[in-house]
């Protein structure tokens, strides 16, 4: 096999030394990004160092067209790193000790027509949980036109008062200060106040 033919077939997936594991796919476009990113280089700078047009940059890394082995030169070249290297999936990153205190009412305000969010820990950028208190004001399941259903996982804690959690595959549960519910967030949810004061949630979302 060829040299050429050999980085093609690693531009489509990665294979682990591991004969067991799955072959994952890898995104070449989005992986030229993030190391441009990286580096903090702009679209026009990374241009310069190697020698590719600023549009031609812009269409690889948007996958509108796959760089040929020449341009994968110059991008290594420029880049200032082997070949083989463009082609490896980023390791995942260990904990640096990343920290955000959100004190008592402190939040960020997201106020809806059947929630009052307070988003916590806005100053960190991609968390893999993203948590919030919620005043519900909801009080009757008519107030929402659909189910509400989004990717990954979810955790609630009923801090204060009384809510009822709907989800279409179960009954609904009446749940008190102190109950939580762990959910797949896929599947269709909502939930109301049913005590005298519209109840306190937390809620952490995992994507």
């Amino acid at each position: 096999m060829s040299v050429k033919s050999e980085l093609i077939n690693k531009q489509m997936t990665f294979q682990s030394d591991d004969p067991e594991q799955t072959l994952t796919p890898l995104n070449l476009g989005q992986r030229l990004k993030d190391i441009r990113l990286q580096m903090g280089l702009t679209l026009e700078e990374a241009s310069k160092r190697t020698g590719l047009a600023r549009s031609t940059l812009s269409k690889i890394e948007n996958e509108q067209i796959s760089p040929t082995f020449q341009a994968l030169q110059k991008l290594a070249i420029g880049l200032d790193m082997p070949i083989p290297q463009i082609f490896e999936p980023p390791k995942q990153a260990s904990a640096v000790g990343r920290r955000d205190v959100t004190l008592a009412g402190e939040g960020k305000p997201h106020p809806t027509t059947t929630y009052e969010h307070e988003l916590l820990a806005t100053q960190l950028s991609n968390k893999k949980m993203v948590p919030f208190k919620s005043r519900i004001r909801s009080r009757s399941f008519d107030d929402y036109q659909e189910w509400i259903r989004h990717d990954g996982e979810e955790f609630l804690l009923v801090l204060e008062g009384e809510v009822r959690f709907y989800c279409e595959f179960y009954e609904p549960v009446e749940l008190k200060q102190g109950d939580s519910v762990y959910y797949d967030a896929s599947m269709g949810h909502t939930l109301i106040s049913v005590s005298d004061d519209d109840a306190l949630i937390l809620w952490v979302t995992a994507k």
